[in-house]
């Protein structure tokens, strides 16, 4: 099955300045938005707010 751009590959960015990226998909249908994940950092050694960037 090929790929579409309706689950697109998204980088999410920390948010902390350390310059850590978690690599996701999303559905475009339920988050047209930027997403917002806190997730850990572990370069800051914590959790901290991880967004989308394009």
């Amino acid at each position: 099955m090929a790929r579409n751009e309706l689950r697109p590959v998204i980088k999410l960015r920390s948010t902390a300045g350390t310059g850590f990226t978690y690599v996701t998909r999303k559905n475009r249908r339920n988050d047209p938005d930027r997403m917002t994940l806190r997730k850990y950092d572990p370069v800051a050694g914590r959790h901290v707010e991880f967004r989308e960037e394009r």
